[in-house]
Formats: structure tokens, C-alpha cells, sequence
């Protein structure tokens, strides 16, 4: 046989491909092309493969090899298709069988000794393969967990490019060799052991996030340094819901993606906390060949959080506006487009000013007016519409040292949250929204459970002021909304839509 056939998968985003890798003899002069819209690093793959080969006692024929990429108008890109590209070769000489290279997908990179090496992305591309039907795949040893998570679909660990070519029916001997190991894992940012039971004197605050949990809402926290802003947002994802399945693997997936080790599936909601300093292409992502995500899509169905958020870049900031409305951000390259998901709840900490003791009782402030304007102009306007909660704290005093967020610890708000998301879950179970945060103005505005003029009036009445925008409007009403499922109401009252306003804007209706 001098042609040999396999497959392989190429990811553009999360979206995943099933390549054809297709692998052809002929009698010229020779040398190992590769063809079909490759990238650099494909294009790579013919010394990785020959030596690899040649390292395992596999030699390819010293005749001219094509390798091709099927469909070839889709861009490739990354070093997953090496094993394809090999095992595809291998077979236009020698007796490996063909029935078993076509009903397999072949995942990994090859080090120069034959060795196959973890590759980021492993879990979608297992999940791409299983959607386009294919129930049996080959991933380095190191990913071999990672892809036992997609259920219904046969995984098989190979050290190096012998297990792979035994796998298919080839007599080579078996060499002992010690698997590439994953790279160390980091410990995630956010720890489901703190409670919200260590936050001192700042029940306000924390009945607000517990509103702000309930809901789904974006949040913005400002007050000076020590107020606790981020030991009250580190707590957030405590009192989330847990992920479900879907979610779950979506996380994981995006993990992935970004070259994090994954070994099972975890269900508490993740935790984004980028460093002031970040770029627009590490919030939102990027990459000029491979797009790899950002922290907006890590922190999908969980919370990014922007502490100092008054220091990052106004651009930076801004660039989250479109993902804030739409719940996903499209990134376009030159010849391919990778869209990722981006629902998560924004939580921003930022002091009053430079030096943190703007406007905080007994302490003086150094910053010139200017300085002061400039730092909170970083949070444009229809940034901060975007915000359905905005809370000023202060520094916790003598007298409430001993006042432990009401007593309140994370178990307690967790079950909170939960009954009022299954309260606006059956609310919401004719309509495309589970979560008040997601549900359209229409609908809340002239829908069927809508407030009457008189529940309404104090909301309208800061409208006519111009304390708030239409946006600003309706933001209030889901926060009304989350109010209401947290006390177990089944309509909104006036008592709801006050205190969403004073949530919004310190506003009193």
C-alpha cells in the first residue's frame, strides 16, 4: 500500500475539526512535503516525524512522502498533528491496519526520540471528535486523563510512536521508555475553603453580594485600602452555585486550551484575578497564529475580578464592554475567526483615589485634583452602566470589630443563592434565561410579570431625573428582581426597587 490514512484534530477556538491526514508514495526524488494551509509549526512536523521514526527503529522510505491535510482549506495550526502525520506515513510501507487507522484519531506531539509529548487543547479536541462520531483516540500519556472526560469514547495513553504502531497491528518490539510528564500544575486562584463568616464588619457588603450571587450581577467595590474588597470578592465563587456538566466541561475545556493540566472535572466556579499591568489580548485573548483564550473566557461561568482596577488601562477596560452585553467575544486573524464564551460576573475593586484615602474620615488625602480625575476616569461611563452593583465601603471601626457579616458563613449563603436561582429559574422556564442578569429589558419592562406605575414610580422618577440611563434602568430591575427571589417573593414591591437603586447608585427611592 503507498497510501495511508488517519485522523487527526485542528481547533480554532473551542470549535474543534476532524482533519484527514493522508500520506502518499511516490517514485521521485525524495524528500517529506506537507501540504494543506499548514502553519510553521505543521509545517515543522516532517523533521519531528522523520527523526522520531527513525528513533524508534521505524525508518520512513527513502522515497519522495506527501502528506496531506484534509479539507485544505482549513487553517492548521500547532504541533497536534504529529502522530497522525506519522503513523499515516508509516503505514504507505508497512503492515499496519487500515481499518483501525480510520476508525482512529490521533492526537500529540513527537519529541525527537519517539516519545509523544502533551499538547494544550486535548479535552475540546476529544469533544470535537466525539460530536463528528469517532469513538476511539490516541493522546499522549500525559493527556490520557484529560481525555477519559469525554464519556463514550475510547482513550488510549501512548509513551511513544512504538505504543501507537502496536496499537495498530504492527510487530515492533516494546522498549521501555519514561512518559513525558505534564507540566506542573498551579493551584487555581480562587480557595472554596474561605468563608464569608471571616468578613469582619461589613454586613452591608455582604448582603449585597449574596444579591449580586443570586443573580448573576456585575459588581463594583470602592472604598480605601484595608476596607476588604478583595477578601469579599476572593469569596464570591464560594457562594456560587455549582457548575454542572456542561459548564463544567466548558471550564475545563478553556483550561485546556490554555495549556493548564486537567485531570477531572471541577465543579466550583472559576476564579479570574489578572495582574493591572494585563493587555487587551490577555483579558479578551489573542495570539497571532494560535489563538489561545483570555481571562474573560477562563472566567466564564464563574467571576474575573480587576482588583486596582483604577490602574488598568482605559483600554483594556473598555474591551470589555461588548462581552459584558453579548456574552461571548469573537477574535478575527487574517484567514479564520475563534469565538469563545464570556459570561461571567465582573467584580471591580478600586480605591477613591491614588493614595487610597480620598474622602476616609481621620486620613488626608495627596492626590491633586487632577490626579483624582484621571484615576477614576479610567472607569468610563458606559462601563460603569454596564455594573449592576456599585458599593462604597469604608474601613472597619472599633465598634464593629466584632460584627461577622451577620453571622452568615458561606454553607448558609451558598443555600441562599440556590433556592433564589431556582425561584427565577422557574420564573424564567418559558424563556431563554435562567438568571435574572440575563433576561432582556423588554421583557422585564412590558412582559407579563412587569411592575405596575405605582411599584415602579421610585425608578421611574431617577430616570426623569437622569440619575440613570435606559441601560441603568433595567439593570435595576434584575437586581430588583434578585431582591425579591432572595426574600421568596413572586412579585416585585416597591421595597425591592429601593433597595436595587440604592445598589446601583446609593440612590434612595
Amino acid at each position: 500500500m503507498t497510501v495511508g490514512r488517519t485522523w487527526g484534530v485542528v481547533l480554532t477556538g473551542l470549535q474543534g475539526d476532524l482533519v484527514e491526514v493522508e500520506a502518499d508514495l511516490s517514485n521521485q526524488t525524495p524528500a517529506f512535503c506537507i501540504i494543506g494551509l499548514a502553519d510553521r509549526a505543521v509545517g515543522e512536523a516532517h523533521q519531528r516525524v522523520h527523526n522520531a521514526c527513525a528513533n524508534s527503529d521505524l525508518p520512513l522510505p527513502r522515497r519522495r512522502l506527501t502528506a496531506n491535510l484534509s479539507p485544505a482549506n482549513l487553517p492548521k495550526q500547532g504541533t497536534g498533528l504529529d502522530v497522525a502525520i506519522a503513523i499515516a506515513s508509516l503505514a504507505t510501507e508497512r503492515a499496519i491496519d487500515a481499518g483501525s487507522l480510520a476508525e482512529t484519531v490521533h492526537i500529540g506531539e513527537l519529541g525527537l526520540d519517539g516519545r509523544l509529548r502533551p499538547v494544550p487543547g486535548v479535552l475540546p479536541a476529544v469533544a470535537a471528535a466525539a460530536r463528528a462520531g469517532m469513538r476511539r483516540v490516541v493522546v499522549p500519556y500525559a493527556n490520557r486523563a484529560e481525555a477519559e472526560l469525554v464519556p463514550g469514547v475510547e482513550v488510549f495513553g501512548a509513551v511513544s510512536l512504538r505504543d501507537v504502531a502496536r496499537r495498530h497491528g504492527l510487530d515492533v518490539d516494546e522498549v521501555d521508555l519514561e512518559p513525558v510528564p505534564a507540566p506542573v500544575a498551579a493551584e487555581p486562584v480562587g480557595d472554596t475553603e474561605l468563608d464569608l463568616a471571616d468578613v469582619i464588619g461589613q454586613a452591608d457588603a455582604v448582603d449585597a453580594l449574596i444579591v449580586a450571587a443570586a443573580g448573576g450581577h456585575h459588581l463594583l467595590m470602592s472604598g480605601p485600602p484595608g476596607a476588604g474588597k478583595t477578601m469579599l470578592a476572593r469569596r464570591l465563587p464560594g457562594i456560587l452555585p455549582d457548575l454542572d456538566d456542561d459548564a463544567a466541561i466548558q471550564a475545563a475545556s478553556l483550561r485546556s486550551l490554555s495549556g493548564m493540566p486537567v485531570a477531572e472535572l471541577r465543579r466550583t466556579p472559576p476564579f479570574e484575578a489578572p495582574h493591572h499591568s494585563a493587555s487587551v489580548a490577555a483579558l479578551v485573548g489573542g495570539g497571532s497564529r494560535t489563538v489561545r483564550p483570555g481571562a474573560i473566557a477562563r472566567a466564564s461561568g464563574g467571576v474575573l475580578f480587576l482588583d486596582e482596577a483604577g490602574e488598568y488601562g482605559g483600554r483594556a477596560l473598555d474591551a470589555l464592554r461588548q462581552p459584558l452585553e453579548s456574552g461571548s467575544i469573537e477574535i478575527h486573524r487574517a484567514g479564520f475567526r475563534a469565538t469563545f464564551p464570556a459570561r461571567f460576573q465582573l467584580v471591580l475593586a478600586t480605591n477613591p483615589c491614588p493614595c487610597g484615602n480620598y474622602g476616609v474620615p481621620g486620613a488626608e488625602c495627596t492626590c491633586p485634583s487632577l490626579a483624582i480625575r484621571r484615576y477614576l476616569g479610567k472607569l468610563s461611563g458606559p462601563l460603569l452602566d454596564r455594573i449592576d452593583i456599585e458599593l462604597s465601603l469604608q474601613r472597619v471601626s472599633v465598634a464593629r470589630l466584632r460584627d461577622r457579616s451577620g453571622g452568615a458563613g458561606s454553607a448558609a449563603a451558598r443555600e441562599r443563592v440556590r433556592a433564589a436561582r431556582d425561584r427565577a429559574a422557574h420564573r424564567l422556564r418559558d424563556t431563554p434565561w435562567r438568571t435574572n442578569a440575563e433576561v432582556s429589558g423588554a421583557w422585564l419592562r412590558d412582559g407579563p410579570l412587569a411592575p405596575e406605575p405605582a411599584i415602579r414610580r421610585p425608578l421611574d422618577a431617577a430616570l426623569h431625573r437622569g440619575s440613570l440611563t435606559l441601560r441603568g434602568y433595567d439593570r435595576v430591575l434584575r437586581v430588583a428582581w434578585s431582591v425579591a427571589d432572595l426574600a421568596a417573593r413572586d412579585r416585585l414591591e416597591v421595597a425591592d426597587i429601593g433597595r436595587a437603586l440604592y445598589l446601583k447608585k446609593g440612590v434612595r427611592g
